[in-house]
């Protein structure tokens, strides 16, 4: 056990560092650097979950998401031809400027040199109006692309997000029980950005890069081929720099996207769990393993940034040394005496063209790089998309408008979340229609697990699960739980309005059956007290009510679908005090009038009433009976009442 004379000051422990010397503290540095860098070379191989990531570039994922653009074909030929077509433009303006030097202004060679000096300003007039209604032209289809390719992005967006919310949505329970909050927040945020980002960047800037080259290489091969040549020698070797940039950049890529789904996760998780952080004083803990979290964010992303940090610079200078063998090539042959095929403005013109044609080159290496991003991004918004639906309709299930007569039947159900490890064991039982059962037992015992089989939120491994005679797997899963209310133990308000978290935002249901429904389970009393009444905002997680009020909100939830089949409580009276609990109880007896109802409780006191008692243990059904029934029998529902009424004569 641990005395006070063991305990040490919590300011003492948070700051208790060891000394280093300097070199101790450099060659740890290192150290430190060689394995971060290890690590994430490690990391880039690995998704969250440790499965292997496919190649940089899979075909079948690019396919997979062009087919996003085709809704929007139109739109996107419209785009991508107004980009070609101003693409086509660009090469023309160094050929006008060199035209204009040679033809009009400088005037060295015949023709042009015999010509008067009106002629030769009405000649550069015209190359003058010709280039500026060209540029204007220009920022025409420039403007014309960019809105359609951005708007074509946002569209994108918005039909993957779309998708991959509706798949969310019917996912079954358990991948929520194993798949942290935070990285399906990833998924529809930074991921979803990735691929908008290559769509409108990416795919369509290569498109536009890729033409521009080849226009600029025609004009500089038309204009003089031996100059488009040298313009060419530095190519191999700036290909092999930018090859092994990409490479080093798509392991900061992929370590960066990891890492931020991390930060997500432990982010959302302590934000949910707040109240709990500041009850137990975990601010500094928590702090400081968060510091941890995002020094390793940054550190991937300073990674990314050392090695993106040398495209611009490698290009650049590339860039330099194919000007600079342009200018002594053809500097040699405008010297006095020597036989020249070169003028200044073909010169001029090339230096141009060589600025222009390495431009592009920068950008393919950036929008390889985004590709590069989208496609691991893709490659996890499929694996989400592609989750196998463990709990999906039949393509014939079952739908319907009649009520459910309300007979609930458990025929030798097994049943494991995890593997094999049974929580349900042979499980045999049959609940008559409008009867009223409850299911008592410890913590463990399988009781809730009955109600998520009953409302079909996962599927028996073993046995049958029936309602009116059918199995639940043969109903649609919507229509059967139109017909199944529930009353969680915490129940959970969405932002909104008080109407709204009763409506569940259905705007058809009328005022006066919502107002009816509060007041059949006795919440019209404190809503009406409120600044607005049913209108009064609520907040995140119903921030402000308590959770009395709470519960009793969601019984006017359940109650203003009409679950007139089957009725189902969990907890619904746990964490309630006495007055609002016989607030609930009283409006328990009212509901569960011809009405099948299962109730899960653990305060026995409240469950006297029903018709069954089941009691639960390990996961079998071991007793049944009504209250006085099973307080006659020397077993364990007795022990339970026992044990519960000496609590109760013990706190009073």
């Amino acid at each position: 056990m641990i005395t006070s004379a063991d305990r040490r000051p919590r300011d003492l422990l948070d700051t208790d560092i060891p000394d280093y010397s300097v070199k101790e503290a450099k060659d740890a540095y290192r150290t430190r650097s060689r394995e971060r860098r290890r690590i994430m070379r490690a990391e880039s191989v690995r998704d969250e979950d440790g499965e292997a990531f496919e190649k940089a570039y899979d075909q079948g994922i690019m396919l997979r998401l062009l087919r996003y653009l085709k809704p929007y074909r139109l739109q996107l030929v419209l785009g991508v031809g107004l980009l070609l077509l101003n693409s086509a433009l660009a090469p023309i303006f160094p050929t006008l400027l060199a035209r204009a030097l040679d033809n009009y202004i400088i005037a060295s060679a015949e023709p042009f040199a015999s010509l008067t000096m009106d002629a030769r300003l009405q000649g550069l007039w015209m190359v003058v109006i010709l280039y500026m209604s060209l540029r204007l032209g220009s920022f025409v289809l420039r403007y014309g692309y960019t809105y359609l390719i951005s708007w074509l992005g946002q569209r994108i967006i918005f039909d993957v997000r779309r998708e991959m919310f509706t798949k969310i949505q019917r996912l079954h329970m358990g991948f929520f029980d194993r798949t942290p909050v935070g990285r399906l927040i990833t998924r529809i945020t930074s991921d979803v950005d990735a691929i908008q980002q290559m769509m409108t960047d990416g795919v369509v800037g290569l498109i536009a890069d890729v033409g521009l080259m080849a226009g600029l290489l025609f004009y500089m091969f038309t204009i003089n081929w031996r100059m488009a040549l040298i313009t060419l020698i530095v190519m191999p070797p700036l290909f092999l720099l930018l090859n092994l940039l990409r490479r080093r950049i798509r392991v900061a890529y992929r370590a960066v996207r990891l890492r931020t789904s991390r930060s997500n996760a432990y982010l959302a998780e302590n934000l949910s769990g707040m109240k709990t952080v500041q009850v137990f004083n975990r601010e500094a803990r928590n702090a400081r393993r968060f510091d941890e979290v995002n020094l390793e964010l940054l550190d991937a992303n300073n990674e990314q940034v050392r090695w993106f940090s040398l495209f611009f610079p490698t290009v650049g200078i590339m860039s330099a040394i194919s000007t600079a063998l342009i200018l002594y090539y053809a500097g040699t042959k405008l010297i006095p005496g020597v036989e020249s095929f070169v003028t200044i403005g073909v010169l001029v013109a090339y230096i141009q063209y060589s600025g222009m044609f390495f431009r592009p080159l920068q950008d393919l290496s950036d929008k390889f790089n985004i590709i590069q991003a989208a496609m691991a991004s893709s490659e996890r918004i499929f694996g989400l998309l592609d989750t196998p639906e463990q709990v999906a309709d039949k393509p014939d299930a079952l739908r319907f408008e009649q009520p459910f007569r309300g007979e609930v039947k458990f025929d030798d159900v097994w049943f494991a979340y995890d593997d094999e490890d049974w929580v349900l064991r042979g499980v045999d039982f049959t609940i008559a229609p409008g009867e009223s059962v409850a299911f008592v037992g410890h913590t463990g015992a399988g009781k809730t697990t009955i109600i998520s089989l009953v409302s079909r939120f996962y599927d028996v491994q073993r046995g049958r699960v029936s309602i009116d005679g059918v199995d639940v797997k043969d109903y649609d899963q919507v229509q059967l739980r139109r017909h199944v209310g529930i009353v969680l133990q915490d129940p959970f308000l969405f932002s909104g309005t008080v109407r709204s978290n009763i409506t569940l935002g259905d705007d058809s249901v009328p005022q006066e059956q919502v107002e009816e429904a509060a007041r059949f389970v006795n919440a019209h009393g404190f809503i009406s007290k409120l600044p607005e009444g049913y209108d009064t905002p609520v907040l995140e997680r119903g921030a402000g009510f308590s959770t009395g009020q709470k519960q009793l909100i969601a019984f006017a939830r359940a109650l203003v679908q009409n679950p007139d089949i089957l009725l189902v409580l969990d907890e619904a009276t746990a964490n309630v005090d006495t007055e609002t609990e016989e607030l609930i109880q009283d409006a328990l007896k009212k509901l569960m009038q011809g009405r099948t109802s299962i109730i899960i409780a653990h305060r026995l006191s409240t469950i006297q009433d029903v018709d069954r008692i089941m009691v639960m243990r390990k996961g079998r059904l071991i007793e049944e009976g009504n209250h006085f029934q099973l307080l006659k029998v020397e077993g364990y529902y007795r022990k339970l009442y026992e044990l519960q009424y000496q609590e109760r004569a013990g706190k009073s």
